[in-house]
């Protein structure tokens, strides 16, 4: 089981959901770094969980220990390590499901891979609950970053059918980028978190769950980072987005809706602003040929419902080797979608320093 990314700066998250902790390894930080970890703590607030009715009533602190490779709030240069304890757990809320696995989740496809050796507890390291880490790891990734002016933002842009107003693809203020840093339910527009909660609730009360999507912009970004094919700046963001638990799509700005365009229409206009090349219009997402244009990097990413319903749902018993129901017990996110934001820009934070 492999659990790593990057190059450059390498990250290695380490725990299961129910183990005795959780962490991550961190290689390659330059020294000398001061960190801000009341910053950090801030972002491991807005993703734990048992805090909001859209969430878990699993409560954890998600303080993180670190072991190594900071003094004084410092970064030293040796590998950072962090760990964050597990203090709520309820195991016996998954013992049915050795040999039952639940639909939608990895539990099936782990026990062939495994030889039904895996940690089957709260999902154990195919968990929500192991995006902690990285958290805390894009957290020291985004304030390197921000030294080189570049600074990352998400928000829900959408919840079931009601949708956020999306970014201005062209120029995104720092008064917003800073909003949204600091939000447990970041949206552009406060006005539809009313609707969305009731679509959360209605799934909640009906034992089910809903997805949504999620938009991030990068900007302060300059042109020239990135690599041709197969290191090009979509590939590695979307390699550190997929490891993200419940993201089953991602596009780059118009994404999918330049399909139905015309060349015409989908071209971005290059243009001078003062001694700056820009463009008109960001369709391409900041992105040409894999490389950055120096214009906001934008993308939005799909996540799925929580699979972990209440409700009866067909299965096979893998001892006995017949057609079953099951019913899941535990606690579980009617949506996860609000604690994935500060998960997406980490994770992005994370490939970005490696693009870097």
């Amino acid at each position: 089981m492999s659990s790593t990314y990057g190059e450059k700066i390498k990250i290695s998250v380490f725990g299961e959901s129910h183990g005795n902790g959780i962490g991550v390894v961190i290689d390659g930080l330059p020294s000398g770094v001061k960190i801000d970890m009341d910053s950090v703590l801030l972002q491991m607030a807005r993703r734990a969980p048992g805090k909001d009715k859209t969430a878990t009533p699993r409560k954890e602190s998600d303080i993180p220990k670190v072991l190594s490779g900071m003094l004084n709030d410092t970064l030293t240069g040796a590998p950072l390590c962090a760990v964050i304890e597990n203090t709520n757990t309820r195991s016996g809320d998954y013992s049915n499901l050795l040999t039952c696995p639940r639909p939608g989740h990895s539990d099936y496809t782990a026990f062939v891979k495994y030889n039904g050796a895996n940690d089957i507890r709260g999902g154990g390291h195919f968990s929500g609950r192991i995006t902690a880490p990285i958290v805390f790891a894009g957290s020291i990734c985004r304030q390197i970053l921000e030294k080189e002016g570049i600074k990352i933002a998400a928000h829900i842009s959408s919840i079931g059918p009601v949708k956020d107003k999306l970014f201005d693809p062209v120029k995104i203020d720092d008064t917003l980028v800073a909003k949204l840093n600091s939000s447990s339910f970041a949206l552009i527009d406060n006005s539809v978190e009313g609707k969305m909660r009731e679509v959360v609730e209605s799934a909640r009360m009906n034992r089910d769950s809903v997805g949504g999507t999620i938009e991030c912009a990068v900007t302060g970004i300059k042109a020239g980072i990135g690599e041709p094919m197969f290191d090009g700046v979509e590939g590695v963001i979307a390699k550190a987005v997929f490891g993200v638990p419940a993201i089953k799509a991602i596009e780059f700005g118009k994404g999918f809706e330049l399909s139905e365009m015309l060349g015409s229409q989908s071209n971005d206009p290059f243009e001078y602003d003062g001694d700056r090349v820009v463009t008109k219009t960001n369709n391409c997402g900041g992105i040409l040929g894999g490389i950055t244009n120096g214009m906001p990097v934008i993308f939005r990413t799909a996540v799925k419902p929580t699979p972990s319903i209440s409700q009866k749902q067909m299965t096979v018993d893998l001892q006995k080797k017949e057609n079953t129901e099951i019913e899941i017990h535990g606690r579980h996110d009617p949506c996860i979608v609000p604690r994935a934001v500060p998960v997406i820009e980490a994770v992005t934070a994370i490939a970005i320093v490696n693009l870097m």
